[in-house]
């Protein structure tokens, strides 16, 4: 469900001849012209009391050309006669006192030196603080009319349909004000008509011409006394386990629950504000991230970045955040021309003009092509996503999960240290920690090259670790949602199983923290919180789609070859240092010798087009800590699903 708050320029809508929007300009400078001289004879006739003395009466007609023209020409320096009326906000009211003040300050010195230009300073003070008030009042005049008078009940005038009417859930400013600007468009079907908040508020306060009516476990009592039907909060603003409490309270009332998103993830153009439905991303979600903007813009503002993979779930979302920080070029690399062709799109139609986007099809494999790709566009930083992730499929295929995961990263990191990129970012995994898995132990062996390889590059190498994203295509949520809309069974491979989740743009956030934090060598792995249980995230869903727990079937098929139980983040002989991010930590490792790790990754590609069994036991001897399970052998009913995501292994649809 997508709903839209329609915040479209008014005009956009309203046919006006083109002729007289031309005329727009002019007829602003007059209107404000006559504004002015109401002003300057009002400060005259404020200051005498009504009685202006005739010598004055003189000085007022003499004065008035020099104090129009002096106060048109400010306030078209100062780019004031630009801008929808109808739009108007406070920060707009408030440009005027910059030139009302020069304004003011011009007449004064041109008295000072003009003895025929002398305007009392009284007179002065009064005309400036007339004159604000007069264009306040009519740059106000069209939205007290569409917010207030136009809403009142009119005879014979066409009434709109009747709004639904919400409580909306705040504890931050910024939602006060985003309420405020819900309810002032005529176009929305929802009107804003009480807060909620945890914060501690005088009773029957009211804020941006809200009342505050209690805290969010108060929304129940409201639905009649006020004829409520929803109840609106903003992504990430509430702990998923209180959201899930409120959920279910409102649930039972029959409020609905819709969320808009965070500040930092709507359009910046105000053009609309999407309203949804609760995911399952709001139930797990934790406090929101809090990036060193200033580090990260110190680093990547003007700079020539490459991210491969760039069309996965990870690579693309990383190249969304990094649209933020105003890249000089951005080169989208993926061997899928279809998923460089989407997140190019996607990323044209941002606002950021100033990166140049480059969309390149191309397989880290495919060595010329990469290099020609390093010595085209000449990246100063390389964030390298591009892998083979799900781990039942690499299992079944480990001489691509070697070509793919090892040799790939290693073309990639052999450039970056050939074409003197200055920091190079592997995006790894808690499944290369002890892997018991094909791809968990490529990931490993992708990790020690990098870290290797820096130990003699003069590029900084930074590998971060994290584990399952939500969300993506492929991932535990999409299938079981499948699962449920079929009306089940959900199957889940353990009772016990346990992960690690974070939302894409969680991940993909701290990724671009650590790789500005890291000065080379280090592994950095991110907080993520407490892990879930698969069959909890189960219930959940089942929860969500509305229906009783018992309406759906869980069933437990047993673990899968390459599976755990339970993840890992770092290794024993790892130590987990604090960094100067809260949910960011960096691994101290082992020393790795370049020659060494070289020479298993020779051997291993040697070997690639073998049997699966010779290709395990030859990651075995390449890394020790690999411990292959055998897991059980999916039967033909049994379906996985290949995408880019680590966790779709942990479901086997049935």
């Amino acid at each position: 469900m997508s709903l839209t708050v329609d915040q479209r320029p008014g005009f956009a809508n309203a046919k006006f001849p083109d002729w007289l929007l031309s005329l727009r300009i002019p007829l602003l400078v007059f209107g404000h012209a006559v504004l002015f001289a109401i002003a300057f004879v009002s400060a005259y006739e404020l200051r005498f009391d009504l009685q202006i003395p005739a010598d004055h009466v003189a000085n007022l007609w003499r004065m008035m050309p020099y104090v129009l023209a002096t106060q048109i020409l400010t306030f078209w320096v100062f780019n004031t006669f630009h801008g929808w009326w109808r739009y108007v906000t406070f920060r707009d009211l408030l440009s005027f006192v910059a030139p009302l003040t020069v304004t003011g300050l011009l007449l004064w010195i041109g008295g000072q030196f003009v003895s025929v230009a002398k305007i009392p300073g009284s007179i002065i003070v009064l005309h400036i603080v007339l004159s604000g008030l007069l264009i306040m009042a009519a740059r106000s005049s069209w939205r007290i009319y569409s917010e207030v008078l136009g809403k009142a009940k009119v005879p014979f005038k066409k009434q709109r349909p009747a709004k639904s009417r919400a409580l909306m859930i705040s504890n931050h400013h910024d939602t006060l004000v985003l309420a405020n600007q819900i309810n002032s468009q005529t176009n929305s079907a929802t009107q804003i008509v009480g807060i909620l908040t945890s914060n501690k508020y005088p009773r029957k306060a009211v804020r941006a011409g809200i009342p505050i009516l209690g805290k969010p476990d108060d929304a129940p009592k409201f639905k009649d006394e006020m004829n409520v039907d929803q109840v609106w909060l903003v992504a990430g603003s509430i702990p998923g386990p209180q959201l899930l409490t409120l959920k279910t309270l409102y649930d039972e009332a029959g409020l609905k629950t819709l969320v808009i998103p965070a500040a930092i993830d709507r359009s910046p153009s105000g053009s609309f504000i999407p309203v949804r439905e609760i995911v399952i991303d709001d139930l797990l979600q934790r406090d929101s991230v809090k990036l060193d903007n200033s580090l990260i813009n110190r680093q990547l503002e003007g700079q020539s970045i490459m991210v491969t993979g760039a069309g996965g779930s990870i690579g693309s979302e990383i190249c969304r955040q990094l649209m933020k920080f105003n890249p000089k070029q951005l080169v989208l690399v993926d061997h899928r021309e279809n998923s460089v062709f989407l997140i190019h799109n996607e990323l044209l139609s941002l606002p950021n003009t100033n990166t140049s986007l480059i969309p390149a099809v191309g397989d880290i494999l495919d060595l010329p092509r990469m290099q020609m790709l390093f010595r085209e566009y000449q990246p100063a930083i390389v964030y390298h996503a591009a892998a083979h992730k799900h781990v039942g499929l690499m299992e079944e295929n480990p001489g691509q999960a070697v070509q793919n995961n090892i040799q790939g990263t290693k073309n990639i990191a052999d450039l970056a240290d050939r074409f003197g990129v200055s920091k190079f970012v592997l995006v790894s995994t808690d499944k290369a920690v002890n892997p018991t898995s094909v791809m968990g132990c490529t990931k490993q062996m992708a990790e020690r090259y990098v870290l290797a390889l820096g130990i003699q590059s003069a590029t900084r190498f930074i590998a971060v670790r994290f584990g399952n994203v939500l969300g993506s295509a492929g991932s535990v949520v999409p299938i079981f949602k499948e699962q449920i809309s079929r009306g089940g069974p959900i199957t889940i491979t353990d009772p016990e199983m346990t992960r690690y989740f974070m939302t894409i743009p969680e991940a993909s956030q701290l990724v671009i923290q650590a790789g500005c934090m890291g000065n080379g060598g280090e592994i950095f792995v991110l907080d993520m919180g407490e892990p879930v249980k698969i069959v909890d995230l189960a219930k959940k869903m089942i929860h969500l789609a509305g229906l009783p727990e018992s309406a759906i079937q869980i069933r437990f098929t047993g673990a899968r070859a390459g599976e755990k139980l339970f993840e890992e983040l770092y290794f024993d002989e790892e130590t987990m240092i604090p960094t100067p991010h809260e949910k960011v930590f960096a691994a101290k490792h082992r020393t790795l010798q370049y020659d060494q790790v070289s020479r298993s990754i020779e051997i291993l590609m040697n070997c690639v087009h073998e049997s699966p069994t010779v290709v395990r036991r030859m990651l075995q001897d390449a890394v020790p800590e690999y411990r292959p399970t055998t897991g059980r052998v999916p039967s033909r009913q049994e379906v996985s699903v290949d995408k880019d995501d680590s966790d779709s292994n942990l479901v086997v649809s049935g």
